[in-house]
């Protein structure tokens, strides 16, 4: 039996029960000395003297310590045995670097779903994957849970095709055979048929990613667009002798972001231009066969001065990108080139050709 003191979001129910597979009861206590501090998703104790911080004490067995120890060391925290009401017990801590006072209410409004969302798959894997592993990738972990938290939030209508209920998909077993910067899972499953009953056990691959954005930024003024350019490995992977695409702006929602500041950030790093009005052209799986990942494709309304195009992107990331400033015309005539084969930006070149007259209008 291990003695552990719980405080911040594992304190809570639903949380303590992702991660410890039950919800043990635990004996409220006080740590003194401390105060809770967060940065983004993070929460941990830091040394405040003369303060405390109030949580739950509680003993547990073998494994649900070894589910806590997995999840506190994935989400980078580590163990330090303190004096909590008078006995030893372990308390976990994140490095102090960037902590705030933690704002409990609003922390739980932003934070919390996704949080609980991650910590779902975090535990999924256990024991089978080491937790140093899955630290290595949760940052990126936390952008695939905020994808989960759109995806419950808005399932979309289901007029004409099936309305899921619970049941309709049972999944037998999920493995992850690769995982770094996207990952690859697996499920043994079984889903409703449309002749009744459920099929046949089958495997199913998934590439996951998370959420992301693109937009293209159009001046109505002068009529023309900003596109951008850059090397994709998965034309060179297909074998494609030109692996360098024109595109929209694009990438991934961080966790805690919405899709719009997403799309502002992304057109600041990647062609240095602030945006006016985002117009929603679709939201949407690009290919629902294979991949988790869900589009929010946008137009926004800019100014295009002559001289704006530039080389651009995120050092760290590895990014060589080059804007590519254009009349509108221009960009239909390499759509019927061929020479724009980017699925998103089709889909978006089209929406702008049938809103044209009316925003030019405006």
């Amino acid at each position: 039996m291990k003695r552990v003191f719980l405080c911040g979001p594992l304190a809570s129910d639903g949380l303590r029960q992702l991660v410890l597979g039950s919800a043990p009861d635990g004996a409220p206590a006080r740590l003194a000395d401390h105060a809770l501090g967060a940065a983004g998703e993070t929460v941990s104790p830091l040394p405040a003297p003369g303060a405390s911080v109030a949580g739950l004490v509680m003993e547990l067995d073998a494994e649900a310590g070894a589910r806590l120890l997995h999840y506190q060391t994935a989400t980078g925290h580590e163990a330090r045995t303190l004096a909590v009401e008078g006995a030893p017990a372990l308390v976990f801590f994140a490095p102090p670097e960037g902590l705030e006072p933690w704002d409990e209410a609003a922390w739980g409004a932003l934070w919390g779903p996704i949080v609980a969302a991650t910590a779902g798959d975090v535990m999924a894997f256990w024991p089978e994957v080491p937790a140093e592993r899955i630290a290595r990738r949760y940052r990126l972990m936390l952008v695939q849970g905020a994808s989960r938290v759109r995806a419950a939030a808005d399932p979309g209508p289901a007029r004409r095709r099936h309305a899921a209920q619970p049941g309709d998909v049972r999944i037998v077993r999920r493995t992850q055979p690769y995982a770094n910067f996207f990952a690859v899972e697996e499920y043994d499953l079984s889903f409703r048929s449309f002749g009744g009953g459920m099929s046949p056990t089958l495997n199913r691959a998934v590439f996951i990613s998370g959420d992301a954005v693109t937009v293209v930024p159009y001046d109505p003024v002068r009529d023309r667009v900003l596109l951008i350019e850059q090397f994709r490995p998965g034309p060179l992977g297909r074998g494609d002798a030109q692996p360098w695409l024109l595109e929209p702006i694009a990438g991934r929602v961080d966790p805690g972001e919405t899709p719009e500041a997403a799309a502002r950030r992304e057109a600041v790093e990647e062609a240095g231009l602030d945006l006016g009005a985002l117009l929603p052209v679709a939201s949407y799986y690009p290919t629902p066969a294979a991949k988790a990942e869900y589009l929010y494709s946008y137009v926004a309304l800019a100014e295009l001065d002559e001289g704006i195009e530039g080389i651009f992107g995120m050092e760290g990331e590895g990014e060589d990108i080059r804007g590519h400033l254009m009349s509108f015309d221009e960009m239909m005539a390499l759509i019927r080139s061929g020479e724009i084969c980017n699925g998103p930006l089709l889909l978006t070149a089209f929406w702008l050709d049938r809103e044209r007259p009316r925003l030019r209008g405006a």
